[in-house]
């Protein structure tokens, strides 16, 4: 028996690495990628390049559009990989809605690493001024959201080491949905 098609969500605040982790694993896993900021419709992205933080009413409308999009493609019969910051428990919880496994990679580290690396990269419509507003938003993979496979990983370690780490703890084959255990 195997799973249905798996989503993997990589998630966590602006800066962490998730595009470099998801374009890793994607390549890694033959899975289909795509970037949640895509997914942002204009007003959103106005917003952020002015460094005006996004409120539920903003992400709640983006968010059903990515559960929908993840819930296609699983009817295709295609796993992907994501990125999108999920940063609560109630926004990861609309995107479980989607048809298929859906499994969380939250990217963590430290404050300071992070804002080094937003500070680093050019033409990201999010500015380094709007990290303390998601760290502050964030809230951690609960208990029962790692039980259920979801993972924490910390950013410090590269990213062979992070898809290595992925690819192991999920016993993800390359080109493949997961089998059973």
């Amino acid at each position: 028996m195997q799973y249905p098609p798996t989503h993997l969500v990589v998630m966590g605040v602006a800066g962490s690495g998730k595009s470099t982790l998801a374009a890793a694993l994607s390549g890694r896993l033959g899975w289909v990628c795509a970037e949640a900021d895509e997914f942002h419709p204009d007003a959103n992205i106005a917003k952020m390049t002015q460094g005006i933080p996004l409120q539920d009413e903003d992400r709640w409308p983006w968010l059903r559009e990515i559960r929908d999009w993840m819930a296609a493609q699983a009817r295709a019969g295609k796993s992907t990989v994501l990125t999108c910051s999920a940063l609560k428990k109630s926004y990861r919880q609309l995107l479980s809605e989607a048809e298929g496994r859906v499994l969380f990679l939250h990217l963590d580290g430290g404050a300071d690493l992070i804002s080094q690396r937003m500070q680093g990269r050019e033409g990201h419509f999010m500015p380094p001024t709007l990290l303390p507003s998601q760290l502050a938003t964030l809230e951690a993979l609960t208990q029962e959201e790692l039980d259920a496979g979801s993972l924490r990983l910390d950013i410090s370690q590269s990213p062979e080491q992070l898809v290595a780490a992925v690819v192991h703890a999920l016993s993800l084959p390359s080109g493949q949905a997961p089998s059973a255990p």
